[in-house]
């Protein structure tokens, strides 16, 4: 999936950090919790793609809402899952119907 160039991996953690209005060391604790999965560089440096930017963002509005980072955890899971089964739907309702026999 990291072919799409919504979710390649060019932003240096420092932009990430700007662009999300966050502190690096917060992108480092979101990583470490499993809430963000950047991509590397060949050498080890984080790469943020504009799908990261969002869930950056995304998190620092579910913090300002209250919860606590494994709420925020739950919520990124239900929020996932919710979209690949509302693609699932789609898809499903686009396939042609058999004619009745």
């Amino acid at each position: 999936m990291r072919s799409d160039p919504h979710r390649r991996g060019v932003f240096a953690i420092s932009v990430a950090a700007d662009m999300a209005a966050m502190n690096i060391q917060n992108l480092r604790v979101y990583e470490r919790r499993g809430l963000i999965d950047p991509a590397r560089s060949a050498g080890g440096s984080r790469l943020y793609s504009p799908a990261d930017i969002e869930v950056l963002q995304r998190i620092g509005e579910l913090l300002a809402d209250g919860l606590n980072l494994a709420g925020i955890a739950r919520v990124l899971e239900l929020e996932t899952a919710v979209a690949r089964l509302e693609e699932d739907n789609a898809r499903l309702r686009r396939r042609p119907r058999p004619e009745p026999a």
